[in-house]
């Protein structure tokens, strides 16, 4: 006799405090699919062996995770290149990798080297790469200087004369009295145009050569368009759709942009994400990068150890360092501090303050030179002679 879907979901119903929710998800589709092939036996043969596999995972107790998960990153990470490696095709384009890039995401830095967006397209646009051209010149931020060909300081008369692209002013979208009108909001100067392609920009104080020089360097980098943070915008084909990449980054904004996907748009800047996303979605991201640079690398490390330092790096609700300014400073044991770097400031520190050591942890007992509670030093046995005599 078939069974049906409220059997299955009533068996699954049981065990769900004995599996993650994902794993309950994926055995539920899975054996709906198998539905007209299942006897009520061989459901619950099933439940069991997948509830049995599942316990056999586990961390066995008092097993050195931390340790284990040090050993399993950094032994791969001895392997890893220094260099910087750049897009395949876009040498505008470049990118941190290696051994560089794992230090940054792993001492937290605020923002790294070379800041960087993956943006996805919404479904009107992603196929269509006009569209795509579309959303990219909504993104990209152009200034004076990008669409300039040249600039004169006329310093008799105090002007700059600004000569203008036309042909990238097209590509832009902009022409140039856009320009004129933007760069008429700057205080204290006048902006005329002759052949609609020069800008004259006269200073209406007195001459004044600083004056001149500065002013000089606001106007080329006024912006006209686009989001602050993003320098450029490269419009690539991956697989059967169109996607951006950014040099720079502005999570925040460019999710408000029209035709971006917000539910796959990402950076690989980490605290962008922390603000804007929250701390959940930091840790993800923490793992994704990792794991990214490991595989680039041709590294194989099992993702439970780059969970295990997420979750660490984590776990307060902000993103800390692995080191004596994150988690390593912050251990209980003086002991474990002391031994990881500033060793007499942690131990002057301790005694001033009458700190106690409980010796509870791996290093602080590998130093005093007992044994460590890690496995069977975690146990202590004890023999009751009394009993044992009668």
């Amino acid at each position: 006799m078939a069974l049906t879907i409220d059997v299955i979901n009533e068996k699954i119903n049981q065990i769900t405090d004995k599996l993650p929710p994902l794993i309950i998800e994926e055995l539920r589709e899975k054996l709906i699919k198998l539905l007209d092939k299942l006897s009520e036996s061989t459901l619950s043969a099933i439940i069991d062996k997948v509830i049995s596999a599942y316990d056999s995972a586990q961390v066995e107790p008092c097993e050195a995770v931390g340790t284990i998960a040090a050993q399993s990153i950094g032994e791969p990470g001895t392997q890893m290149t220094l260099r910087t490696f750049h897009f395949a095709g876009v040498r505008e384009l470049n990118v941190t990798l290696g051994l560089p890039r794992l230090i940054e995401i792993v001492d937290a830095k605020k923002s790294p080297s070379t800041p960087q967006m993956t943006v996805y397209l919404d479904e009107n646009h992603r196929y269509d790469l006009e569209k795509a051209k579309e959303v990219a010149n909504r993104i990209e931020q152009i200034t004076v200087e990008n669409v300039t060909s040249s600039i004169e300081t006329d310093l008799l008369t105090g002007t700059l004369i600004v000569n203008l692209d036309l042909d990238v002013l097209e590509d832009k979208g902009l022409t140039p009295d856009d320009v004129r009108k933007i760069l008429s909001k700057i205080r204290g100067v006048d902006v005329t145009i002759e052949d609609n392609q020069r800008l004259i920009i006269q200073l209406s104080s007195s001459l004044d050569f600083v004056k001149l020089q500065r002013l000089r360097d606001k106007v080329l980098n006024t912006k006209l368009k686009g989001i602050t943070g993003i320098t450029r915008v490269v419009v690539r084909k991956q697989q059967d759709e169109w996607i951006l990449l950014t040099e720079g980054s502005n999570l925040a904004s460019v999710l408000m942009v029209k035709g971006v996907d917000p539910t796959r748009t990402t950076t690989n800047n980490i605290f962008e994400i922390m603000e804007v996303l929250g701390i959940e979605a930091a840790r993800n991201a923490i793992i994704n990068e990792m794991m990214e640079v490991l595989t680039e690398q041709g590294l194989d490390v099992n993702v439970r150890h780059i969970m295990l330092v997420a979750d660490l790096m984590t776990r307060n609700g902000t993103i800390k360092q692995i080191g004596r300014h994150g988690v390593s400073g912050e251990k209980t044991s003086v002991l474990a501090r002391a031994a990881f770097e500033v060793t007499v400031k942690h131990l002057l520190d301790a005694s001033i303050r009458g700190e106690i050591d409980e010796l509870k942890g791996v290093i602080e007992n590998v130093v005093v030179g007992q044994p460590i509670p890690v496995g069977t030093g975690k146990v202590e046995l004890y023999t009751i002679l009394g009993s044992m005599l009668g």
